[in-house]
């Protein structure tokens, strides 16, 4: 595992990891699995949030970022010799948990803004009888996760009204800007980051459509430490290769093949099987040339 920083806090950061780092870097195909150490958020500056948002932190979100400012592991597969990205396990760090549809100070004055959506979106009913979250005052949301551009994890405070109570939920918000629900703490969504290795879209798994066909690729090639087995499970119309990892990332040394060269014939050898021939093939009984009849 290659760590960025000193290793004064890698002891803590090995038991936050829950020993994912083990599980990736004996995976076939995997290299540069990077921990970004980082250190513990001052506990000032959790206040300093704390009072400019009009919120609490959750208990074990502040403990999570008293032991380290954020989180961010990330790993490559090797294919031809050459890494490429593909899992990605984040956090943000306190200072870039910024809330979600605050609206800039350079934005003109009649933009519109994720409030505007709230008519199009009530509409629209979560997979769980759970009440969504809402865009306008009637919601504190702040981005957890930017999810690589595919969506973004979210604390959600839903009950803002009267005060902001310390309850929180996890909720995903995919690109289309519909709710579903993760988990009821911190501490459970760490859980299933961890154990879904950070594998692209894996929170597509907790919506009612699931996955894309390219994710679910890697997913049948790393299987997520818990998984649910029917997120794997092919439908009657959908087709998904059965990929094995030790085949895929396997050495493409490719062994010479050795050609033979056949014998050459002698020349009256050749001519004796070309007259051979020739005198077979006039022998048909297709062929053109005839005697003549000669009565006709």
């Amino acid at each position: 595992m290659e760590d960025k920083a000193g290793g004064s806090i890698a002891p803590q950061l090995d038991k936050l990891t829950l020993g994912v780092t083990r599980v990736l870097e004996t995976s076939p195909g995997v290299a540069e699995v990077t921990l970004v150490e980082k250190e513990p958020a001052e506990r000032h500056t959790i206040i300093s949030w704390e009072q400019k948002n009009s919120c609490v932190l959750p208990e074990d979100l502040k403990n999570f970022y008293l032991m380290t400012d954020g989180f961010h592991m990330t790993w490559s597969v090797k294919i031809d010799d050459t890494p490429m990205p593909l899992g990605s396990m984040m956090i943000n760090s306190i200072s870039k948990l910024s809330r979600l549809g605050s609206s800039s100070l350079y934005a003109l004055p009649n933009a519109p803004t994720l409030a505007d959506l709230e008519d199009d979106t009530d509409e629209e009913g979560n997979e769980d009888k759970l009440e969504k979250p809402h865009f306008d005052s009637r919601s504190l949301i702040f981005e957890l996760d930017p999810c690589n551009g595919n969506g973004k994890v979210c604390l959600v405070y839903k009950n803002t009204k009267p005060v902001v109570t310390p309850d929180t939920e996890i909720w995903f918000l995919d690109r289309a800007l519909y709710w579903h629900f993760l988990t009821k703490t911190f501490t459970a969504y760490y859980r299933l980051l961890i154990t879904h290795l950070g594998l692209p879209q894996w929170q597509y798994a907790f919506t009612s459509y699931g996955v894309s066909p390219q994710a679910k690729q890697w997913f049948n090639m790393y299987k997520p430490i818990t998984i649910n087995t029917a997120l794997l499970s092919e439908e009657a119309d959908s087709f998904v290769n059965k990929l094995d990892p030790n085949k895929v990332f396997k050495s493409k040394n490719k062994t010479p093949v050795l050609k033979k060269k056949l014998p050459s014939q002698p020349a009256g050898s050749q001519k004796s099987h070309t007259s051979t021939t020739s005198s077979k093939a006039s022998s048909l009984p297709g062929n053109s040339s005839r005697k003549r009849d000669p009565q006709m």
